[in-house]
């Protein structure tokens, strides 16, 4: 079920929110990369990505008998991680679905920070169904990873710094996963007339499918951006898109690891896979603009996966 139209006013309240308990991040210069190019760094984020912001808005909206039966999601990992962070800061029980190919890294990061991890799904799909399962029986409240309304709205508070500090800037290139993060930054910038470009990978494409068909698209994720592979692209987030006119590129994975490279080696930046996806549509010369700023979403990844990606393996 889609909800009332996302708006601006929402990310106002939502950056009113979340003040004073998640990091606001720096934009980099990225000239190194590209000439004139600005980097949101959310990997600087608390939890090193950005999905804090959406969860801190959406546990701030919690009644009383939702904090009694606690909090779920499903995820890859930077939402396990966020969501673990913000329920153990409030003293909120947390479970969260993932699936047996998630990363261990992202996953262990939540089980540390005290969530129940649950992985018997096999797929991202699967874990989204258990989790279904786990809020009938239990009661407990829903902090969806990508297209709960208040956790757009917390997103977009990227979109609102990134105006801020780059008022000039013409183009914002954002990571697509489900669809949360460029759906809230769109919301921020686009009516200020920046145009805001999702990078998909070629293997887990949901936003641009869904985008053509006017409706979510099941799809089967295969990319080595596990931040990148959500199954399908949230109803209310594909409202906000439409809304905003947002547009949708397609990398391949040698792009994203190619990138991922370069913003270790001239931009000093550890980032993950998913974090690299926008940075790497902008060297692929699939973004045009005189003031471009690419979101490095997150930092979360193994040490086997990271060294392999940057010795080339």
């Amino acid at each position: 079920m889609v909800s009332e139209p996302l708006s601006y006013d929402d990310v106002l309240r939502a950056a009113e929110t979340i003040r004073g308990r998640v990091r606001r991040t720096p934009l980099l210069d990225g000239s190194d990369l590209v000439p004139g190019l600005a980097l949101k760094a959310e990997l600087f984020q608390s939890t090193g990505s950005f999905k804090v912001r959406g969860v801190t808005n959406r546990l701030a909206a919690l009644s009383a008998d939702e904090r009694r039966h606690g909090v779920a999601g499903a995820s890859a990992g930077n939402h396990a991680i966020a969501l673990a962070w913000g329920a153990a800061r409030e003293d909120l029980a947390c479970t969260v679905f993932s699936w047996s190919a998630a990363s261990p890294f992202k996953l262990d990061r939540a089980r540390s920070l005290g969530a129940q991890v649950d992985t018997e799904a096999d797929d991202p799909g699967g874990a989204f169904a258990r989790l279904d399962e786990h809020l009938a029986t239990t009661g407990a409240a829903l902090v969806h990873p990508f297209d709960d309304p208040l956790v757009i709205a917390g997103q977009g508070t990227v979109g609102l710094e990134i105006h801020e500090d780059a008022p000039g800037a013409d183009v914002v290139v954002v990571p697509v996963g489900g669809g949360g993060l460029i759906a809230g930054i769109a919301t921020a910038v686009a009516p200020r007339g920046v145009r805001v470009i999702g990078v998909e990978p070629v293997g887990s494409a949901a936003l641009l499918p869904a985008l053509d068909a006017g409706e979510p698209v099941d799809v089967v994720p295969r990319t080595i951006a596990s931040g990148l592979d959500a199954p399908f692209t949230g109803r209310n987030a594909l409202a906000a898109c439409r809304v905003a006119g947002v547009e949708v590129v397609t990398v391949p994975d040698e792009a994203i690891v190619e990138a991922m490279r370069r913003l270790y080696a001239d931009a000093k930046l550890a980032c993950e896979p998913a974090g690299a996806a926008a940075v790497a549509a902008v060297l692929n010369g699939l973004v045009a603009g005189d003031s471009i700023v690419a979101v490095v979403s997150g930092g979360n990844v193994g040490a086997d996966i990271a060294s392999d990606i940057l010795a080339g393996r």
